[in-house]
């Protein structure tokens, strides 16, 4: 029974021990310098970006009342959301005359392609900040000694902060047109029963849009996250230490030949 429970024990020891291990070799002190604070932003905001973007759903509507007193008001509520494909979104248009009840129509527009690309590249800025910040919290060594690691990430964060400066502008101009799309207005005048003498339409639910607006703000801010920590990586990149290289020597060469020059000029006053 002792040498069981020992080995049980042991067991349970060693996966704590592991991860004991792993939380000792991380460098937390990473977290407080630019590099590592900004990841953790980065990391943060494109949660807050794709989330808010990915789970967005709104109402919209319209109220019909037919002149034809055999007819009740109809009320119309339409139910819209991520990925924004109002096309293929239906709703069903009363009719007034006596032949018909109701006429399918659907929403206009397909705004997807930016709503997709702008949560697709949430994602995978999220998964690669989070890559990021074990490379700089477990393998800080390998990040200064290998030269090509400081390479790619400064190559990849410029290539995130352009995707999301065009992701951002692109969601920000799909988002006004999906307000336009969704408008009450908007949906009383694809209505034909709207537009002749037999029914009176009013203006329905009004799309709350608070959250989607939340999201192009949180693009911009992840692209200017990106943009500032162009510099801190470019730093760690042998190119900056090869400029001030450069800068050193060339200082170096002036300095001598300066002072060789005002010695000339003194003798030549004597």
């Amino acid at each position: 029974m002792s040498s069981t429970e020992s080995a049980g024990r042991t067991a349970d020891k060693s996966p704590r021990q592991q991860v004991d291990r792993l939380l000792v070799g991380l460098r937390w002190r990473r977290l407080e310098e630019p590099l590592g604070f900004i990841k953790v932003l980065q990391w943060l905001f494109a949660i807050f970006a794709f989330g808010s973007c990915g789970s967005y759903s709104g109402e919209t509507g319209a109220m019909v009342r037919c002149n034809n007193e055999a007819k009740d008001v109809s009320s119309i509520i339409v139910a819209f959301g991520y990925p924004f494909r109002l096309h293929r979104i239906q709703y069903e248009m009363p009719l007034c005359d006596e032949e018909s009840s109701s006429k399918t129509m659907h929403l206009m527009g397909d705004f997807s392609a930016s709503a997709e690309f702008f949560v697709t590249l949430g994602i995978f800025s999220f998964f690669y900040t989070m890559a990021a910040l074990v490379i700089y919290l477990r393998f800080h060594n390998l990040y200064t000694e290998n030269k090509r690691f400081p390479l790619v990430d400064f190559c990849v964060t410029v290539s995130f902060t352009f995707f999301w400066l065009v992701a951002a502008a692109a969601w920000g101009k799909g988002l006004t047109d999906v307000k336009g799309a969704t408008r009450p207005s908007s949906l009383t005048a694809a209505m034909s029963v709207c537009h002749g003498e037999e029914a009176v339409c009013s203006a329905g639910a009004t799309p709350s849009m608070g959250l989607a607006n939340i999201s192009v703000l949180f693009g911009f801010i992840n692209f200017f996250l990106w943009a500032g920590n162009c510099w801190f990586v470019f730093k760690e990149t042998p190119w900056h230490g090869q400029g001030q290289g450069q800068g050193q020597d060339q200082d170096q060469g002036q300095g001598p030949s300066q002072e060789s020059a005002a010695e000339q000029g003194a003798v030549e006053k004597q």
